[in-house]
């Protein structure tokens, strides 16, 4: 039984009615009582439970269908493009009114850069104009591939090369073929086709050159230059960019889940070493490691719920509204052992709380003339990050399934103004390697000091920071930085001494979940929780401010209460939301809602759902799946889609009274897998995505799948020869063990015999009661730990099957090989 303390924690809705909260220490479960509904304590729920008690004043509520929305792609300097004023002077494609990466100085600097070149034909300087001009499409970082190292010109479509599959035919035409016909006795001074691009030695500069000076022929030249790298890229074919109008993969009917675990978490992230192993947070301030069973193999989560990987809870402050908020491992994790949690402390009771409160003079805030928000001192709560090891004496971080609890360094500290509205999560880059913090605007309603759209607040932000380098204490205070870390070089605004440089994306109210595309890492999704009529999902890119306060979603916002000013809309190029949902389409018994971004799915289970972004609402009432259509050409629409409750899951569901869809009580975060599954964390358990089949649901490209089933070396035994056969070896094995009294005996026999062959609950008797007979537990401790612990061995090792010697000694083999198997098993057997 959960031992629950009897706290009175504060959890107070929009119309400021207190509510009361009892909380588990231990699982940080808890639950309030309202007109009969037992609900969750959670953040979100804390951040969202608005517009529940009856009475409250009724908003104009506006029914609307928004057409497919159109997200700015990006620019090679992985900024959102800008919308023109007037018409470019040099490259004068791009026209008022129309999206451009350019503005009037880039254009200018592209004009002088032309001219230099002192092209010797007219036709040749027309195509090199086009070339040129790319870099102001909304498409450049497509077109020019950005990645490690910026290329100098954009990939020319070649029908020769790797065609791609998302530009219509009619654009994606043979342009480096055109390119080198046209220019290649052409000369070009300061040519950008000079033969760095292949590793050559570059030509002295001011040197004029033709292409055929490097490049005997067409091919050699256009297997530098030309077509897509691989399907999902764009080329340039002397247009505007079109997209192929293709009809995507069919769409799902519905979302199948099956239900691998009852635990509530909030965070969840995959083991970086690439294996079946997730790490799953609670708000309390837990993180365990868990082994994820097989598709279709009908195992449920595997770890040990009292043996954590990490226990935080001494420094995490923990209640409906704080505690764990997130955690991110490094990507050199595997090696160095290094992760990171995001969590909330209080000052009044932990004496390293101690960072600068977000309200002060250098944005217009006085915390004395805040007052209290339930009953916390303005400030008295803060956000930190701190870094922690993992890799304590052993040289395989991978091997490791426990941490040390102990601050290896705090990266960052900030005291909050109120107590909502704080984000939290913290993620590594797939690409930079820097971590990024999603900040909400510090609560209030309506963030009444606008610190979503002040440059020098951090609040209501997403910040970038590097980790990787550790500035000096003078550094620290000179840049007035918050903790111990670096300004990555590229951050919008890290050479603007008057704006904070960590900053990355602006204009948000509460980022509730973001992720990275896995297979398109430039997509970055943030889901932003709304104020009173908007849950909104962002497609995040540098520089970029998303509105709030100034909107919500596509709305324009009007604060009741702005004492620190408004924000023109006129002044900002806000960028509009890709999705999102109106309150008015959920909950409407409730009132209210509060968005859960998700993930793009990239597994293979569904392939109706693939490349669709997945998200949901905290009431666990709707899911949608967003759709770019065409694909890379940043226009989404997104559809409410149903989901069910797998036949064959591991953990029945509950059902929901009245309601088709099973009962998932709150979502409050999704998660993804090395193997791409998506996976929903909500209050009554850990759901995974899987084949649509399996809830009814149809999709035509469905593979038929073979659940999982014995070695095909050896044919299991049956019924009683098998289980007489198991009691008989094990009743040979224990005298034998007992009459020679060796170690050795007993941990050679637990290795090749006990794990690959024998029953499970008869394997685990002979091992517990002859290994701790024989040295006193400390074997047999290892062996429990490496090798039942959390049946880390997979379900299909314990099903009652004898696998036959062949198995048996692979197994042994298998371990043996493991260097730290080895190192402990030698420790064993001596």
């Amino acid at each position: 039984m959960e031992a629950l303390s009897r706290r009175r924690l504060l959890l107070l809705n929009r119309t400021g009615v207190t509510l009361l909260c009892p909380v588990s220490q231990d699982t940080g479960r808890g639950y309030i009582h309202y007109t009969g509904t037992r609900i969750p304590c959670s953040p979100a729920i804390s951040m969202r439970l608005r517009g529940a008690i009856s009475g409250c004043a009724l908003l104009l509520s506006l029914t609307f269908l928004l057409p497919a929305s159109h997200a700015l792609p990006l620019c090679t300097d992985a900024r959102a493009p800008v919308v023109l004023n007037t018409t470019l002077k040099f490259c004068a494609s791009y026209e008022s009114g129309t999206s451009s990466c350019c503005d009037a100085d880039a254009d200018a600097a592209l004009s002088k850069q032309f001219d230099a070149m002192d092209v010797s034909d007219a036709a040749c300087a027309a195509v090199l104009k086009s070339v040129i001009c790319a870099k102001c499409s909304p498409y450049s970082a497509d077109l020019f591939n950005t990645g490690p190292k910026l290329r100098t010109i954009p990939f020319l479509c070649n029908s020769t090369g790797s065609a791609t599959s998302v530009q219509s035919k009619e654009t994606a035409q043979d342009y480096c073929k055109n390119v080198w016909e046209t220019c290649k006795d052409a000369k070009i001074t300061n040519s950008p086709f000079q033969p760095p691009l292949q590793g050559s030695t570059p030509l002295p500069k001011s040197s004029s050159s033709k292409l055929t000076d490097s490049w005997q022929s067409e091919n050699d030249f256009c297997s530098s230059f030309g077509g897509a790298p691989d399907g999902q890229s764009l080329c340039l074919s002397g247009n505007a960019v079109s997209f192929n109008t293709t009809k995507p993969s069919p769409s799902p009917k519905g979302i199948c889940l099956e239900r691998i675990d009852n635990g509530s978490y909030l965070n969840m992230a995959p083991h970086p070493d690439g294996s079946n192993r997730i790490f799953l947070g609670s708000q309390a301030g837990k993180i365990w490691l868990a082994t994820v069973p097989q598709q279709g193999s009908g195992g449920a989560l595997q770890f040990e719920e009292a043996s954590p990987f990490v226990d935080l809870t001494d420094q995490v402050h923990f209640d409906s509204a704080f505690g764990l908020m997130g955690m991110a491992f490094h990507p050199d994790f595997a090696t160095n052992g290094r992760f990171f949690a995001s969590y909330n402390c209080d000052r009044t009771t932990s004496p390293s709380c101690t960072g600068r409160c977000a309200c002060n003079s250098d944005v217009g805030c006085d915390p004395s003339k805040l007052g209290t928000d339930n009953g916390a001192q303005p400030c008295q709560y803060q956000v930190v990050i701190s870094e922690y090891s993992a890799k304590g004496s052993s040289s395989n971080v991978s091997e490791v399934t426990s941490a040390d609890p102990s601050e290896v360094k705090r990266i960052f500290t900030m005291g909050l103004p109120y107590t909502s509205q704080h984000g939290g999560q913290v993620l590594f880059g797939p690409t930079d390697g820097y971590l990024y913090l999603m900040m909400g605007d510090g609560g209030g309603k309506g963030d009444p000091f606008n610190f979503a759209q002040n440059r020098n607040s951090l609040l209501g932000k997403i910040m970038r920071l590097d980790v990787d380098n550790t500035p000096t204490e003078t550094e620290i205070n000179n840049k007035s930085l918050w903790g111990n870390y670096s300004v990555p070089k590229d951050n919008p605004y890290a050479d603007d001494g008057d704006l904070e440089p960590e900053i990355w994306a602006l204009g948000l109210r509460n980022p509730w979940r973001c992720s990275f595309d896995s297979d398109r890492p430039s997509y970055f999704y943030c889901g932003d929780v709304g104020q009173d009529q908007y849950e909104e999902v962002n497609l995040i890119s540098k520089g970029g401010n998303y509105g709030w306060r100034a909107y919500e979603g596509p709305f324009v916002y009007h604060p009741p209460w702005a004492p620190g000013g408004n924000t023109s809309l006129k002044s900002i190029n806000a960028i509009p939301p890709i999705m999102g949902y109106n309150h008015s389409d959920v909950n409407k018994n409730i009132g209210s809602a509060s968005i859960m971004g998700g993930y793009v799915y990239r597994g293979s289970t569904d392939p109706c759902l693939y490349g669709r972004y997945l998200y949901a609402d905290l009431y666990a009432s709707a899911m949608w799946t967003g759709t770019e259509t065409p694909e890379s050409s940043g226009n989404y629409s997104s559809t409410e889609i149903p989901f069910g409750c797998s036949k064959d899951s591991p953990i029945p569901c509950e059902t929901a009274a009245g309601s088709p869809l099973p009962s998932l009580g709150y979502i409050y975060s999704f998660g993804e897998d090395n193997s791409k599954d998506i996976y929903v964390l909500a209050s009554k358990g850990v759901y995974r995505v899987v084949r649509p089949s399996l809830c009814d649901y149809t999709c035509p490209t469905e593979k038929a799948v073979t659940p999982p089933g014995p070695s095909s070396k050896a044919p299991p035994a049956t019924g009683t020869g098998k289980q007489m056969g198991s009691i008989l070896l094990s009743a040979i094995l224990m005298f034998w063990v007992l009459m020679e009294g060796r170690v050795f005996a007993i941990c050679l026999t637990s290795l090749i015999v006990i794990p690959c062959c024998l029953e499970p609950w008869i394997s685990w008797t002979v091992l517990r009661m002859t290994l701790h007979r024989q040295d006193g537990g400390t074997c047999s401790s290892w062996l429990q730990h490496r090798c039942f612990s959390s049946r880390q061995l997979g379900s299909r090792h314990f099903q009652g099957q004898v696998m036959g010697i062949v198995d048996a000694v692979h197994c042994f083999i298998r371990w043996s090989l493991h260097a730290s198997i080895a190192r402990r098993s030698w420790h064993c057997v001596s």
